[in-house]
């Protein structure tokens, strides 16, 4: 008996030690599923990304891999990044099944926990959302690379701080801060972004682009998105924007309307970021700020606290519809 059970200890003292020292892979051209560690990099900003200044040593990451059941041939995909608040319970991994009923594969990512972090919702400057965007690039690189999923249609998807990972991610110069080659997300679906600082482009990605938005939003008020898929769309963009009314943030979590007075929030910034060159205007004098102490002291002072959020299921019945045409629509896939 003691031989028996001192073999299972080692044999388990092993697995975690084997674990432990594990390599994050490169490739999925194996096939695998299920949770997975990849490299990824931390920028601490949108020039970083753009000129690859970020520290060279990486980043090690994680996501689920989920696929498609009784898929045939080579399935759509979708990386689903998420909010300020990490991946909640009963959003992100629903919204892997629902996709996954339609027929695409899910890979949520966690952009936080790798990095000792639970959540920014208090303090947005814990973890630059180039870091966010950049995990997500750095997926879709990966997806691309296994064998039952089309790397031609393979989108993101995020919530809140992963819906601004969703826009940003359809900026070329942002996109090319990771991808060497002609590789791209084929969708972008963004749920509540915070559109009140908005990065642009002189070149976007052209590909399709859905903001889902909530009416009665406190914490990424509507209004600032909808200026910013004025600019998606005069850059080309199939942009469509889809506002639920009386709608909070979060309208797609399980949990009751409540207000949180220790959220921070952007809605007090008024300004565009042009991510090549690094520049940044205020929207509201006009004034440009050259200066990166300047630049800080501006975004630190129109944060603003207090928010609310909670789930409306009328939204949300709403949302996976929206949704679900819109994916159908950009894979070219069957009505189910």
């Amino acid at each position: 008996m003691r031989t028996a059970m001192s073999a299972a200890i080692a044999m388990l003292f092993l697995t975690l030690v084997h674990r432990a020292v594990a390599e994050p892979v490169s490739s999925l051209a194996d096939g695998r599923t299920g949770r997975i560690e990849f490299r990824s990099v931390t920028p601490g900003g949108p020039t970083e990304l753009v000129r690859r200044t970020y520290p060279a040593a990486g980043t090690v990451v994680s996501g689920t891999l989920v696929l498609p059941q009784a898929a045939e041939g080579p399935v759509p995909a979708m990386v689903i990044a998420h909010g300020s608040g990490g991946i909640l319970k009963g959003r992100e991994d629903a919204w892997a099944a629902r996709l996954n009923a339609l027929g695409i594969a899910t890979f949520v990512v966690d952009s936080f926990a790798p990095r000792g972090l639970q959540s920014t919702s208090r303090d947005q400057a814990r973890l630059s959302t180039m870091a966010n965007l950049a995990d997500a690039l750095a997926a879709l690189r990966l997806l691309a690379s296994h064998p039952r999923i089309d790397p031609a249609r393979i989108g993101v998807m995020g919530f809140s701080r992963g819906g601004q990972v969703a826009l940003y991610s359809a900026l070329e110069p942002l996109r090319r801060g990771v991808i060497d080659d002609d590789l791209r997300f084929a969708a972008h679906v963004a749920l509540y972004p915070s559109c009140s600082i908005l990065y642009r482009a002189a070149a976007v990605s052209g590909a399709p682009v859905l903001m889902l938005l909530g009416g009665s939003d406190d914490y990424t008020p509507a209004a600032a998105c909808h200026a910013y898929s004025d600019w998606f769309a005069a850059k080309g963009a199939a942009v469509r924007v889809v506002t639920y009314s009386g709608a909070h943030h979060d309208f797609d979590i399980p949990d009751p309307p409540h207000f949180l007075p220790a959220l921070q929030s952007a809605r007090g910034c008024n300004a565009e970021v042009e991510v090549d060159n690094g520049a940044v205007r205020r929207l509201d004098t006009g004034e440009r700020l050259r200066d990166p102490a300047a630049i800080s002291a501006y975004f630190r002072a129109c944060m603003q606290r207090g928010a609310t959020v909670g789930g409306d299921p009328a939204a949300l019945a709403r949302a996976e519809a929206d949704i679900a045409t819109f994916l159908r629509g950009a894979f070219s896939l069957p009505v189910r």
